[in-house]
């Protein structure tokens, strides 16, 4: 018969061998809900009121990581032609190289580069936005809102983000001072799971 101190290394390298081999549970993509995303930014209006206006059919994926959530990613695009202030006139001046330059400069991205849990369900994205062909370091306090089924059974993830940034940094520097340097950004997304390899559902 074998001893109990030799059944005991038998199960522990069993089961040492089973952890190298057996696969790792893959982190979940979510691709974000062009109709359920925005970027709302607010700017000082010379001094008397502070507008806003917003970026929508903002394009881009999620990588969730729930068991190691500071694994987690996320890569966006945002095209800058559907800028919306609600006044036609001046969403053409802000298309102008006074402002975004829309003709050279269509889009703009945030690529992330580490994920600062600070809460249960919150934390600080770090990562690297390009705008107006500069790209810098910004950091988003984001919240998640919610995970679980949409109404249409799709298993979605909510998220609230704030972010603030100076235009004049990316090259923006049309009537500076009177106008706003610092732009503030709220940033309301849904973003639904892509089915993993192998399962379609």
């Amino acid at each position: 018969m074998l001893k109990k101190k030799t059944i005991t290394r038998l199960l522990m390298i069993s089961a040492l061998s089973m952890s190298l081999t057996a696969p790792a549970v893959a982190a979940d993509t979510y691709k974000l809900d062009s109709m359920h995303t925005a970027v709302t930014w607010h700017i000082n209006h010379f001094g008397f009121s502070n507008p806003s206006g917003k970026f929508m059919n903002v394009d881009g994926t999620l990588t969730l990581d729930e068991k190691n959530p500071a694994a987690s990613s996320v890569n966006v695009t945002i095209p800058i032609a559907t800028i919306d202030s609600g006044i036609p006139k001046l969403d053409e001046h802000l298309k102008t190289k006074d402002f975004f330059d829309v003709a050279t400069f269509p889009t703009a991205t945030f690529v992330s580069d580490k994920v600062e849990i600070t809460g249960k369900d919150t934390a600080i994205v770090h990562g690297t936005l390009t705008l107006h062909g500069v790209s810098k370091p910004v950091a988003l306090t984001v919240k998640l809102n919610q995970m679980g089924p949409n109404m249409m059974k799709k298993p979605t993830a909510g998220f609230s983000a704030t972010a603030t940034i100076k235009r004049s940094d990316f090259g923006m520097t049309a009537y500076l001072p009177a106008l706003g340097d610092e732009i503030n950004l709220d940033i309301e997304s849904e973003a639904n799971m892509e089915p993993r390899a192998g399962n379609p559902s």
